[in-house]
């Protein structure tokens, strides 16, 4: 089973994009060729011993999404050179070198299995924070489980996945894109893990630093609510995450923004509307995160 990956950056940590292919690179088994697409940005010379290394350099930040798939392309027609890709963030690191190897094996075992999320862990506490967590019961980082969504910049998908439903959604930019494909691949058939035994080291971050935050994060609820969702769903789903922001106190700039980029999610184009069927709606309900929250 060939694997690939694909690192997006921004160019502004080239010696965390350098750690992070050398632990591509002491990846056991067949080696991993890795694509860098630097998003609106030159990239370094990235000469790792014993790695493939290729480059794309777009003249502009497409966003997340859309920088992701450019990655996927790069390994042909919806990635289909390889069988399966990683997405790794360019300031994490892979902490254990079978990660590929495991991953190789949990695809080759299970045919319907379609993503697999990774464990985030800070590398100087070993804290894995419970956002990182994909699941409703995130208490316990350690148990893996069948799950719903995945985290951006720390998985391992099946191509075939891509060749069938899609890519990321471009427009998003970024947030909830993980979980709008997620969603698609669910309603395919496919299933989604989560492995506490494959490990990305990654700094502590709040999601807030970036500038675009709350507004992608409201907007894109909504598209994805509209996106995805049967009608009926579509207002449950977003009352429960209006109240539930309501509850969470935010201060008022901050408000102020997710209501605007909320209404924008209204009034803009949310691109093409594939409601997922009903039994997918249970399915996610047995998993443990129905659709409504």
């Amino acid at each position: 089973m060939t694997v690939g990956a694909v690192v997006l950056t921004m160019g502004n940590r080239p010696e965390e994009l350098r750690a992070l292919l050398d632990s591509v690179a002491e990846q056991e088994g067949d080696p991993v060729e890795v694509v860098v697409v630097g998003n609106g940005s030159p990239l370094p010379e990235l000469d790792v011993p014993g790695l493939m290394v290729r480059t794309v350099e777009l003249p502009e930040n497409v966003g997340i999404p859309a920088g992701r798939n450019v990655g996927i392309e790069a390994f042909g027609p919806g990635g289909t050179d390889v069988d399966v890709l990683l997405f790794l963030d360019d300031d994490g690191l892979l902490a254990r070198p079978d990660t590929a190897e495991l991953c190789r094996q949990a695809f080759a075992a299970e045919e319907k299995l379609g993503i697999i999320s990774f464990r985030i862990a800070d590398p100087d506490t070993g804290e894995t924070q419970r956002r990182h967590v994909p699941r409703l019961r995130a208490s316990d980082p350690m148990r893996s489980s069948r799950v719903t969504t995945f985290l951006g910049g720390a998985n391992a998908a099946r191509t075939a996945v891509f060749a069938q439903v899609g890519g990321l959604p471009d427009d998003f930019f970024y947030a909830h894109e993980e979980t709008d494909l997620a969603w698609r691949a669910l309603d395919a058939g496919w299933l989604v893990d989560y492995r506490a035994d494959m490990l990305l080291l990654h700094p502590t971050m709040a999601p807030s630093r970036h500038a675009v935050y709350h507004r992608m994060v409201a907007r894109n609820r909504v598209w994805l609510a509209r996106r995805n969702l049967p009608a009926l769903l579509v207002p449950v789903y977003l009352g429960v995450w209006f109240l539930l922001t309501l509850a969470r106190r935010p201060s008022w700039p901050a408000l102020r923004v997710w209501l605007a980029g909320f209404k924008e999610g209204w009034t803009t184009p949310c691109g093409p509307r594939r409601p997922m069927k009903w039994r997918t709606v249970w399915r996610l309900t047995r998993l443990g995160r129905p659709p409504v929250i």
